[in-house]
């Protein structure tokens, strides 16, 4: 396979392709962030999944990441999707909920199809919301039978105020508190805050998660917009992680229905100033800097999850019209800090001599 030139633009960093094989989960979580469900039977056929991991493997994307929906509810074709996906060289990753881990012979079971397929890497989701289908036991399950399979088990667990369901309680499980300690550190929990899908709800956290002018020089740009390209289960390419996507068209920047679909997505994306300037500042400081220019703008202890805050820049009518009419003075700024976060500073770290 012949490798393509890379897209034009100032983004030449490494890209990840996520694919959501499906938008059917055995959870049916409030305010899930992909929209997903038991009901919703959209799927994406295995050919296009396929045509589109070739095309990231010729545009030079480092990794390619399974997700949903339930990725495993489309076994036979995940299996085959990791296996032309390790084919080509690139490394792979699977989120999952887990809800297969009924048993341990179970378990085993689809880890080891999982292994014998090519999967370096799984993730698994849990906290009060997934609980309520997938009990905690199962996760841990899962997650001490990946590690015994010589696997880091990476579990992000949902947080809010008021929740039951902890990185703590899950390291307590029986399942990864009776394993050798080698091996209960290769389960590797991480917390992160749960999203309403609704842009100007706002969710209960614990002190210091929300952004406000205190925390806000500590934000950084998004590293998942112009970096992650999501092909979906309707045939969208989106330009970000997916999480809210499906709710801001302006986030969904293609579809599978011709060659070099990928490439044609790319450049469609990076030709957005909004994308590039999410990509140098992130949401939190786009918001303040409407709030400058607009007082109405309420946004501060408002966000903990920054894909919220994005949902509401792209959503709340007075967001926009401050961004309309004042943007243009930041292009320049915006343009100097991509091609420095981008393109100068990678070089320069590139050419620094290595320690001995």
């Amino acid at each position: 396979m012949t490798t393509a030139a890379p897209p034009t633009g100032v983004f030449h960093r490494s890209r990840t392709l996520s694919v959501m094989l499906t938008f059917a989960c055995t959870a049916s979580c409030t305010s899930c962030s992909t929209l997903s469900h038991p009901g919703n039977r959209s799927r994406i056929p295995v050919e296009d999944a396929l045509r589109a991991i070739e095309e990231a493997a010729e545009l030079g994307f480092a990794n390619v990441v399974f997700t949903g929906g339930e990725a495993t509810l489309r076994w036979d074709d995940l299996l085959t999707c990791l296996r032309r996906t390790t084919e080509l060289g690139l490394p792979t990753r699977l989120v999952t909920n887990a809800h297969w881990a009924v048993t341990e012979p179970e378990a085993a079971r689809v880890l080891d199809a999982l292994l014998d397929a090519g999967l370096h890497e799984i993730n698994f989701s849990t906290g009060d919301e997934h609980a309520r289908f997938v009990p905690l036991a199962q996760v841990a399950l899962a997650a001490a039978t990946a590690v015994r399979r010589g696997l880091t088990a990476h579990v992000m667990v949902e947080l809010r105020e008021g929740r039951a369901v902890t990185a703590e309680r899950l390291m307590a499980e029986p399942a990864i508190a009776e394993l050798p300690e080698d091996l209960r550190e290769s389960v590797r929990p991480s917390e992160s805050p749960w999203m309403p899908i609704r842009p100007l709800q706002v969710e209960r956290y614990r002190d210091g998660v929300a952004a406000t002018r205190r925390n806000l020089p500590d934000t950084v740009g998004c590293e998942s917009v112009l970096q992650t390209y999501t092909v979906q289960a309707d045939g969208r390419i989106g330009a970000c992680c997916g999480l809210a996507m499906r709710l801001v068209p302006e986030l969904n920047v293609g579809r599978l229905q011709a060659e070099a679909t990928l490439r044609a997505a790319i450049d469609e994306a990076e030709s957005d100033v909004l994308k590039v300037w999410l990509r140098t500042a992130g949401p939190e400081r786009i918001l303040a800097w409407a709030a400058d220019r607009d007082p109405e703008i309420a946004w501060e202890g408002m966000y903990g999850h920054r894909c919220q805050a994005c949902l509401r820049i792209y959503k709340d009518p007075r967001v926009g019209e401050a961004i309309a009419e004042g943007y243009r003075a930041e292009v320049p700024g915006i343009v100097q800090s991509a091609w420095m976060q981008e393109r100068y500073l990678p070089q320069q770290l590139a050419s620094l001599p290595l320690s001995s």
